[in-house]
């Protein structure tokens, strides 16, 4: 008897759309949680990186403003705003001033100064929505400031 030319221990190949679908249905359940902790934990990351690189036109310029943003791929959402103590979470019920929406590997570009934010913005790799005053004083501000991640860690790249 000949042996099959298929291994019986093979998988059949997934149906076109499968792997989509699957993402669609992840992202979907990531929206539905909470947005706190997500955005407690940047929020502690951006009072290590970015605050204390902020002078105190650019902390009165940026605070009590409510800023969300989404990392679309994972469908994360953070709300944050700068307080007088530092980034916080941004009340539920605070009306958002600034939304940005960004394809995770362009933000991550953009953070470690690879990237401008212009040429992002127009490629569509992020999209702000919202009061364009607030919108370009953030971004000058982080313009003026320069790459909040390092290029790389531990002598390998981010």
């Amino acid at each position: 008897m000949q042996a099959s030319p298929r291994d019986a221990t093979a998988r059949p190949p997934a149906p076109a759309g499968l792997h989509q679908m699957l993402l669609d249905h992840v992202r979907g359940v990531v929206r539905r949680l909470p947005v706190e902790p997500p955005s407690f934990v940047a929020a502690r990351l951006l009072d290590q990186v970015l605050l204390p690189r902020l002078d105190a036109s650019q902390r009165q310029g940026l605070s009590h403003k409510v800023m969300e943003l989404e990392l679309l791929e994972p469908g994360i959402r953070l709300r944050l705003q700068l307080g007088d103590a530092g980034f916080m979470l941004a009340p539920r019920e605070a009306p958002v001033l600034l939304r940005i929406r960004a394809r995770t590997p362009a933000l991550w570009r953009l953070l470690r100064g690879e990237e401008d934010a212009d040429r992002l913005f127009f490629d569509r790799a992020l999209v702000m929505e919202g009061d364009t005053e607030f919108g370009l004083m953030l971004k000058n501000t982080l313009d003026a400031i320069g790459p909040l991640l390092p290029a790389t860690a531990f002598g390998r790249p981010l």
